[in-house]
Formats: C-alpha cells, sequence, structure tokens
C-alpha cells in the first residue's frame, strides 16, 4: 500500500495537541509513520513536498520532514504530467498547491492521499476522476486497520 501525506499530515505530529481532533490525528500520522518503517506501508515523497517543506520556516518543522521524507520508498518527480493535471485540479477548485500534491500522488500511483486540510479533502473527493484515495489521518487508519 502506498501512502502520499501531505505537509499538513507531515507536520501534524509536530502540533500543539491542546484539541483532541489534532492530538488523535497526530497519533494517527505517527501510527501510519510506524508503519512505514516496519514495510506495511510505504511512503511516497515528491518534488512538491521538498519544495514546500523547504518554504518552511521552523527549521525544526523542516528538519522533521525532512527526516520523514528520507524514508519515502516512491518519489514523484515533477514532470510535465503532474504540471498539467494540476492545472486541471485548479479548475476544478483545488488550490495550486494541493493540486500539485495530488497529481504527484496520482502520478506515483498512490493508494492514498492523506490529508489534514478539510478544504482540500472535502473539494477532492468532490472530483470524480481523481487516481487516488483521498482520507484524513483517522480515515486511512481505519482503513489499513478495517
Amino acid at each position: 500500500m502506498k501512502v502520499y501525506l501531505d505537509t499538513c499530515s507531515l507536520q501534524r505530529p509536530l502540533d500543539s495537541k491542546t484539541q483532541i481532533r489534532i492530538a488523535l490525528e497526530a497519533e494517527a500520522v505517527l501510527g501510519i509513520l510506524s508503519l512505514c518503517e516496519t514495510g506495511e506501508v510505504d511512503l511516497v515523497s515528491s518534488d512538491v513536498l521538498l519544495f514546500e517543506t523547504g518554504r518552511n520556516p521552523h527549521l525544526t518543522r523542516q528538519r522533521y520532514a525532512l527526516e520523514v521524507l528520507s524514508r519515502a520508498r516512491e518519489f514523484a518527480a515533477l514532470s510535465a504530467w503532474i504540471e498539467e493535471r494540476a492545472r486541471v485540479l485548479d479548475v476544478a477548485g483545488i488550490r495550486p498547491l494541493d493540486a500539485l500534491h495530488l497529481a504527484s500522488a496520482e502520478s506515483a500511483q498512490a493508494d492514498y492521499l492523506c490529508t489534514c486540510d478539510d478544504q482540500f479533502l472535502r473539494r477532492a473527493k468532490e472530483i470524480e476522476d481523481i487516481q487516488v484515495r483521498m482520507v484524513s489521518p483517522m480515515e486511512l487508519i481505519e482503513e489499513i486497520e478495517g
């Protein structure tokens, strides 16, 4: 099973756990990363993830994300196909950077794209021709354990 964690889900374990939802999602992401360590799940990285991580002004968050992404077994390099697919997704209502993440996940033939971004999740689920299953961290854990 191949999983693409977008930047917000990748960073969730470092977020303040003052809200129950954030604490649960953080634990879910850590569980997913544990499954990547054991080889039960293959993590997918991308040029888009590396780009967005590099823009993070918080050095601790940047280092954490790069460490996690260094363990990815798959990599989606930016390509003309990803750029064109992202344009189509943008027209369909997905924000440009999110569209690049989604197109990268599709290019890598990921089974799941995991995000904590409710708006991204909702809009992507409305698009019929998406080639990857959009899930929250909690939904992904349910899929894996179900």
